[in-house]
């Protein structure tokens, strides 16, 4: 019943450099049904699901394209048993056997950070889609993969999670999750101990390591030193490297050259702030993990107002105490939301990301153009505006605007923000489009 499902997924795996996104994703899916007209696709993993309802059209398009077949497709989310049968006890989001969880003891990997409660969306979906090509065959394509991006992005999370499938469905492998200050002090301890046979043995004899924050490393002559050799041993073995870091290569100060070398030769992802769409699967996903009932409403009122990817499972957390002791309930619905968020957060500050999103929605352009390193002029305006804004009307250092802009040092912002200045003294039409943009952002 379902063979064209599987020679579509064939075809899709002989042409998935044209579709790096998709293909990984739709391989996960499960046929279950078909009604008249109506394809049954079943998933475990909500993210997954949130992501897919947005492409809904294309995919059936895709099927129409391959198959003839005019399919309308529904997506299922598969249920624990236990989890269908009562809703009072929350199952296990992955039952481990002794020999597994000791293997993820081993290997310092977390098992709470699974691609089950991982949410998928456009902000990260090039660097989930990567994670799955690299599970498939460890060492083979991207490699290293570099993901970078700010705090509370999931960068840790999706890199673990790729660690704990790698080791479920590779069980030869031997897998190691290190941040980089657990590195450099493993060292110094064997260094100390004159025990660095011992180390070099642990670290060159793995099959994937996972480097968090590599940033540290850097500066540090011994360390450096040290893992360059580890990330050549462990490559030129056909093991897997993937690192993750606060800034790009490019950008990490005093890292050695031929590192910095080394971590450009694979695939670097920037993982965005996650949008509307992701903040919203982020508290669904939350609220099951605790088995905290919500109203997909309330789900949205609260991604809509809590930016923070972080804050978002604490005010989940802090509404459900309401609604257990406060309205005696036991869902959490628009209305509970609505009121907590009227007391909680009477006045919402606006910051750097309120001011590159409504500039960049403004003049067109892209959030990730602007904090590239394009010197189009159109580009640059619109990034000094931001500098202008952050600074003058919002009091940022200099410093933290740089940060936020990926930009090299506070000099550049001094500039920019001094030219500005400029402009708005000497035209009166330009003065206007900055006006419009403070009007917007509440500043005048």
């Amino acid at each position: 019943m379902f063979s064209f499902w599987t020679d579509l997924i064939t075809s899709l795996e002989n042409q998935k450099e044209q579709h790096p996104i998709l293909f990984p994703i739709l391989k996960q899916l499960k046929p279950v049904k078909i009604e008249k007209n109506k394809l049954f696709l079943q998933t475990d993993n909500k993210g997954v699901l949130y992501f897919l309802e947005k492409r809904k059209e294309e995919i059936e398009l895709l099927i129409k394209n391959f198959s003839d077949k005019d399919y309308k497709i529904d997506f299922t989310l598969k249920q624990n048993k236990k989890q269908a049968k009562t809703k009072q006890k929350t199952p296990p989001l992955i039952e481990y056997s002794l020999s597994l969880s000791a293997k993820l003891v081993k290997a310092n990997l977390n098992p709470r950070f699974t691609f089950e409660n991982f949410a998928v969306a456009p902000t990260n979906q090039v660097a989930y889609a990567a994670c799955q090509s690299i599970i498939e065959t460890p060492g083979k394509v991207y490699n290293p993969l570099f993901l970078y991006g700010g705090v509370g992005v999931g960068k840790t999370h999706l890199a673990q999670a790729t660690g704990i499938k790698i080791i479920q469905q590779h069980k030869d492998k031997k897998v190691l999750f290190s941040p980089g200050d657990q590195f450099t002090n493993e060292l110094i301890q064997s260094i100390q101990n004159r025990s660095t046979n011992n180390f070099r043995n642990k670290y060159r004899s793995l099959d994937v390591l996972i480097i968090d924050d590599v940033q540290f490393i850097a500066g540090k002559t011994a360390v450096q030193e040290e893992f360059f050799n580890t990330f050549n041993s462990i490559v030129s073995a056909g093991g897997q490297i993937i690192l993750i870091s606060d800034k790009p290569p490019s950008e990490i100060k005093k890292l050695e050259q031929r590192l910095r070398s080394r971590f450009m030769g694979g695939l670097i992802v920037d993982i965005q702030n996650p949008d509307f769409e992701l903040r919203t699967a982020i508290v669904l996903i939350k609220a099951r993990e605790k088995n905290i009932p919500i109203d997909i409403e309330a789900a949205k009122l609260i991604a809509e107002n809590i930016q923070d990817t972080r804050g978002l499972e604490g005010t989940l957390i802090s509404i459900y105490a309401q609604v257990l002791n406060k309205y005696q309930q036991d869902t959490i619905t628009f209305e509970i939301v609505s009121n907590y968020l009227n007391k909680n957060l009477v006045v919402k500050k606006t910051d750097i990301l309120d001011v590159i999103k409504t500039v960049t929605a403004f003049y067109g352009i892209s959030a990730t153009k602007i904090k590239s390193s394009s010197r189009i002029s159109e580009i640059s305006l619109a990034r000094q505006v931001i500098m202008y804004i952050a600074r003058e009307k919002l009091n940022y250092k200099y410093e933290d605007i740089a940060v936020s802009l990926r930009r090299k040092d506070h000099t550049t912002i001094m500039h920019g923000v001094d030219k500005i200045k400029k402009m708005i003294i000497k035209n009166p039409n330009f003065k206007k489009e900055i006006d419009q943009i403070l009007s917007l952002l509440d500043l005048i």
